[in-house]
């Protein structure tokens, strides 16, 4: 994606938003933690763990990846699956 400004001035931008999505994470990955059970073995938890090593990667296209990890695969015959007219 081109942009106008530069990474300095994305990254003061975005900072404190970004900062704030983190911590959320953090805690609601504390709070499976600190509940009782475990919740390791859900395919949920898989991805999440996926997305958030790809997040460290250095890659132009972690929004897609992410996406893809979090999506069904595709079904030729969606509608007829999902019964949609």
């Amino acid at each position: 994606m081109s942009s106008s400004m530069s990474a300095q001035q994305v990254l003061d931008r975005d900072f404190l938003g970004n900062r704030a999505k983190i911590l959320e994470l953090a805690a609601a990955l504390d709070r499976i933690d600190h509940a009782t059970g475990t919740a390791g073995s859900d395919p949920r938890m898989e991805q999440m763990r996926q997305s958030i090593a790809l997040l460290n990667e250095a890659t132009d296209n972690r929004a897609e990846q992410v996406q893809r990890i979090f999506s069904l695969p595709y079904v030729s015959n969606w509608k007829a699956k999902y019964e949609i007219p």
